[in-house]
């Protein structure tokens, strides 16, 4: 696992929409998180794509999850928000933007049709990721399996309190969701973590020099191959070993692909 530390959120963006960018140069597959952290990343794309240094043209994209019961055109559906926050300020091919249907009939069978749909394109090459305070990435609640599918998920009440903001009253919030599960995330070729802020610090820790558990999901990044995880100085502040990454930073061979 890498870890990058930024001295602001302004860098955390910066890095991690380069990382972004050199894959979607080569048409690749994304897979897209939603929600306040990833949003001065995709602001970046955007700028770099409108000064003509990368095109979306050729990548497809796949969404992390989706509140079940939201239509797509809800303000708060992540079906409109990646539309709205990203995809529609840039050349993305519109019908190549997947996401779970919340609206399914059945959300079990629409989590199966979903987990196919990655399976049969050929996987994520990089997956975005935000992480929860209590650790958990997409809607993987601790408690979650660490090698799950796609699935339909309860949302525990300190993510409810944490979304609310996004919602009139908290009591808005739905609290089922369709999620990539743990195993989903997994299969990507590249994890790409970001998180700013102190009220991140703790889920960090855990997630990068705490054990490998299901009590934080975000911990499963530590058994994947190509994991990099991107903070802020405040994200960064209850890592015991902050000196030590920013040595491996500064000293580490290049990679050729």
């Amino acid at each position: 696992m890498d870890i990058l530390i930024r001295p602001d959120a302004e860098g955390v963006a910066a890095a991690a929409a380069d990382i972004l960018a050199d894959y979607a140069r080569r048409g690749a597959t994304l897979g897209l998180a939603t929600g306040s952290t990833p949003l001065g990343a995709y602001q970046e794309l955007i700028r770099l794509y409108e000064a003509g240094e990368v095109s979306f043209a050729d990548s497809t994209a796949f969404l992390l999850d989706e509140y079940v019961g939201l239509a797509p055109e809800h303000e708060q559906s992540y079906h409109h928000t990646i539309r709205h926050e990203f995809t529609s300020h840039v050349d993305f091919d519109d019908s190549r933007v997947h996401s779970p249907d919340g609206t399914a009939a059945d959300p079990w069978v629409a989590a199966q049709e979903y987990e196919q749909a990655i399976i049969d394109h050929g996987g994520i090459d990089v997956q975005l990721l935000g992480i929860g305070t209590n650790g958990h990435i997409a809607f993987n609640e601790p408690g979650a399996a660490l090698n799950g599918p796609t699935h339909v998920d309860t949302l525990q009440p300190q993510t409810i309190a944490d979304n609310s903001r996004f919602f009139d009253r908290p009591e808005d919030v739905p609290i089922h969701v369709l999620t990539q599960g743990l195993g989903t995330i997994q299969r990507a070729g590249h994890l790409l973590l970001l998180a700013t802020g102190e009220g991140k610090a703790d889920a960090i820790a855990a997630l990068a020099e705490g054990p490998l558990t299901t009590m934080c999901p975000a911990s499963v990044l530590q058994s994947h191959p190509r994991a990099t995880v991107i903070v802020d100085e405040a994200a960064a502040s209850k890592l015991h070993h902050r000196d030590y990454h920013r040595f491996v930073e500064e000293n580490k061979l290049p990679r050729k692909n």
